[in-house]
């Protein structure tokens, strides 16, 4: 039966309208789905000058709809008690920060405010992370989930954990030479923005698998377009800030280790998307450019959720099945269809030489920094 038998504990959100946060999920597919398509079309339909008028109005309205639906599923997930407190109410007011920054500085745009704004949100994102090593300390996450620790392997995830650490930590210092420059205001701005995106359309589940991982609506493709956009080395850093997210909402932690593959480590790996980005063999293509990138990274993806369910999870593999491949067979099952997604529509934004103009815009700015 196997893997077929797998299939049997998948949950489908198409049009899931059993409890309140499902129901949130089921109508924010479908009305972002139509958001989508009434942007494509005012897009097409404006003519240049409109057109950049139209971008500029609707980026705080973009960056405000998404937070308002972030807020949503996580108060419903709280309210169903699928976020803890003290989890919930650091994430909950740093979304409301950036919602509110998206709106005072569209209105009124200063740089002591700007500042200000900044520095209150890099408060509440530390004020989170510190709530989320206090909740994940408890040391009782394998037990919560019905394992022994001779059912998890400390040694090899411990042992693949720092191997993938050191691998980043050489393709952000070594990966990526388009840019000397540190973080600015732009590319910061930008990051938000993109990791809000994400972590939104996260929620906006298509299918979910028992033992945690999703498909969604193309989740990843703000993170694999910031990295393409800004390159490798402030993509590693969007998506382990990303990552540090994911595990507010749907944590599933058996182990110190195993946190850091399947979450932080295995999205900070979405920053191989721009690693084509300025391959100039290719620039006539950037469709392939994207594509390629973007299947590298997710593959990056694919080979953590695959080292965690080898040495984390193999106790949930069937008998007489090989731990390494219920894994692989496992993760697959939501890596692949999810990057899929990403892949597809990423492809077609990139078919607008408009969108390819624009994203293309911040090659040339990184390149003035060298």
């Amino acid at each position: 039966m196997f893997p077929y038998s797998l299939l049997s504990g998948w949950t489908w959100y198409f049009a899931s309208f059993d409890t309140p946060l499902n129901t949130a999920r089921s109508i924010a597919i479908w009305l972002s789905l139509a958001l989508f398509i009434a942007y494509l079309v005012c897009s097409f339909v404006l003519k240049s000058d409109k057109r950049k008028t139209f971008h500029r109005a609707l980026l705080p309205i973009f960056i405000v709809y998404v937070c308002a639906l972030c807020g949503l599923f996580l108060t419903l997930s709280f309210l169903e008690d699928g976020i803890e407190p003290i989890l919930f109410i650091p994430l909950l007011i740093l979304l409301c920060l950036v919602g509110m920054t998206a709106v005072v500085i569209s209105l009124h745009r200063t740089r002591m405010l700007t500042l200000i704004l900044s520095i209150a949100i890099g408060c509440a994102f530390l004020t989170t992370l510190v709530c989320m090593g206090i909740h994940f300390a408890s040391g009782k996450a394998a037990e919560n989930n019905w394992l022994t620790n001779e059912d998890v392997q400390s040694v090899g995830l411990y042992l693949v954990s720092g191997i993938s650490a050191i691998a980043l930590v050489c393709l952000a210092l070594f990966g990526d030479k388009r840019s000397k420059k540190e973080f600015d205001s732009k590319s910061v701005t930008y990051a938000a923005i993109c990791i809000a995106m994400s972590f939104a359309l996260s929620f906006m589940r298509l299918a979910r698998l028992p033992q945690g991982g999703s498909i969604t609506p193309a989740s990843l493709l703000p993170l694999m377009l910031y990295a393409y956009m800004f390159g490798v080395r402030k993509g590693i850093f969007a998506g382990f800030v990303y990552g540090l997210l994911q595990a507010f909402q749907d944590p599933t932690v058996l182990h110190p280790a195993q946190f850091l593959l399947d979450y932080p480590m295995a999205f900070a790996w979405m920053g191989l998307a721009g690693v084509l980005a300025q391959c100039k063999a290719l620039r006539k293509y950037p469709q392939a450019q994207f594509a390629l990138g973007g299947t590298l990274a997710g593959l990056g993806r694919f080979c953590m959720h695959f080292l965690s369910g080898t040495f984390a999870f193999g106790a949930f593999a069937p008998e007489g099945t090989p731990a390494a491949l219920y894994s692989f067979v496992y993760q697959a099952g939501y890596v692949l269809p999810d990057l899929a997604i990403a892949i597809t529509v990423g492809i077609a934004l990139f078919s607008s030489k408009a969108f390819v103009k624009e994203s293309r815009k911040f090659h040339t700015l990184l390149k003035k920094e060298v």
